[in-house]
Formats: C-alpha cells, sequence, structure tokens
C-alpha cells in the first residue's frame, strides 16, 4: 500500500471488501463482433454505430497502420499488420471479425486476409468489404451494378476487373478520384448522394456498390434507394449487414435500406 494511501486509511468510515457478484455474458449476449480499421478511417465507427442494433450485439475495434495514400504497395504492406492488429482485440469470445478496406482486400486477397486473421484467432468466421458486396448484392438478387469509388483511375480499373473475376458484373462506373483517404472522410452526403444518383440513373444497371470505407453512405441509403428505385449499398453497409448475418442475427433493420431487410443467401 502506498504512503498516501496509509495516509488516508484510518479516515474511512466504511470499507466494504470482497463483495459478492454474479457474472453474465457481457454486452455482446447476442454477438461479439471484431472490425479492423484503417489508421486513416474517420468514418466507419459512425456507419456501424448507425447500422448495428444497440442490444446484444457488442463491437470492438482495432486501428490496423496504413498510408493516407491509395495505392497498391501502401494496401499490400497491411499484409503485416493483420495478426498484430487482431491481437489488439479485447479477449472475449468473437463470433466475426470483419477486415475494413475494400481495395486492400482485393491487393492482399480476401482468402489470404481470412488465414491472416485465423492466425491470431483460429476457426473465428472473416469478412471484408469485398465478400460482403458479394453476399450482398446476391441476396438484393442484382447482377449488372454501378460501381462508384473515390480512387483515381488505376485502382478503379484494377477494382473494377477484380469483381469482375469474382463473377460481378459492372457496366457503369464513377469516382471522386481523389487518393487522400482524410479528404474521402470529408466529401459530403449530398456529393456522395447526387453521385450515387447520376451513376445509378443509367439503364444499363440494378443497382449501386460505393466503394471505400470513408465514404458516408449508411445513414443516406434508404433515402437514396428511394428517389433511385434501385438497391444501393456501399463497403460499410454491406460489412456490417454480413457480419451481422454471419454471426447469426438475422433482425429485418428498418431505416437502412432494402439490404438490412434481406437473409444472407
Amino acid at each position: 500500500m502506498s504512503e498516501a494511501a496509509l495516509k488516508y486509511q484510518d479516515t474511512l468510515a466504511t470499507n466494504m471488501e470482497n463483495i459478492a457478484f454474479e457474472l453474465d455474458k457481457g454486452v455482446g449476449t447476442r454477438a461479439n463482433l471484431g472490425l479492423l480499421v484503417l489508421r486513416t478511417d474517420q468514418t466507419i465507427e459512425d456507419e456501424f454505430r448507425h447500422a448495428i442494433p444497440d442490444q446484444g450485439v457488442a463491437l470492438y475495434e482495432a486501428r490496423l497502420f496504413s498510408e493516407v495514400e491509395i495505392t497498391p504497395p501502401n494496401l499490400r504492406k497491411m499484409y503485416d499488420e493483420i495478426p498484430r492488429t487482431v491481437g489488439l482485440l479485447p479477449d472475449v469470445q468473437f463470433d466475426v471479425i470483419g477486415f475494413a478496406c475494400t481495395s486492400g482486400s482485393l491487393v492482399i486477397g480476401e482468402d489470404v486476409i481470412e488465414t491472416r486473421v485465423q492466425e491470431s484467432m483460429p476457426g473465428v468466421k472473416v469478412t471484408n468489404p469485398v465478400t460482403a458486396a458479394r453476399a450482398a448484392l446476391e441476396a438484393l438478387g442484382v447482377k449488372r451494378i454501378a460501381l462508384l469509388t473515390p480512387y483515381l483511375a488505376n485502382i478503379n480499373h484494377s477494382l473494377r476487373a477484380s469483381l469482375i473475376e469474382r463473377g460481378m458484373d459492372i457496366p457503369v462506373m464513377g469516382s471522386f478520384n481523389e487518393p487522400d483517404d482524410n479528404l474521402v472522410a470529408r466529401i459530403r452526403p449530398q456529393s456522395i448522394e447526387k453521385a450515387i444518383l447520376d451513376v445509378g440513373a443509367s439503364e444499363d444497371c440494378d443497382a449501386v456498390f460505393v466503394s471505400c470505407t470513408s465514404l458516408r453512405v449508411a445513414r443516406i441509403v434508404e433515402q437514396v434507394e428511394r428517389k433511385l428505385g434501385k438497391p444501393v449499398t456501399s463497403s460499410n453497409h454491406a460489412l456490417a449487414w454480413h457480419m451481422l448475418r454471419l454471426s447469426g442475427v438475422n433482425d429485418s433493420i428498418e431505416g437502412l435500406g432494402e439490404l438490412f431487410r434481406k437473409p444472407l443467401k
């Protein structure tokens, strides 16, 4: 006991030690979700707070080192960071771990990310925005996708090619062409909504996928879908839905667009 503690010990009127207690399952009585968030990301926590049920679903996050500029070499650097970042999550029994980077998922590889996560947490379910988007679009029953991104042209065309190779049909594409992730996080939702309506208006697409965890989409999905008349999802929106469904939370949630009323196929 410290000198200061000893000094004031006799001033206690009551000191109750070893108070009895009982344990429950903690916050995640329905599910424990873990999220590997990019160091540069300023958006995803707000998106997930909006999308995750507020009772019984626990969300724990750990920050993964990432460069501000979105380039393939910078994205590949995250490979080495994944197991260490998983180790920063609290010691609970996780149902699902989400790797929260769309372009990084394509550059590193969906299966590779799963393997790297499971090196630190064997057997846990793993997803990412690309895997989640594919599952989301299947659940929505749409084939022809308009792709909206913030990236530069070389990333855009590589992203489109990678998604096509994974079975997606992408005849329409649009971009803000902004490489700085800090600026992408500050693109106004009104600008994102207008861009969704512009690219989604094409008769060549049946839905819109907004790629990038820094773009703020989850809070406007419902209103944009009403205006567009087509389903809309995004990296964060699809990832939150997929993590919930993989964890066994199958609630139909109003106000989050058509996807959150769909089960996992």
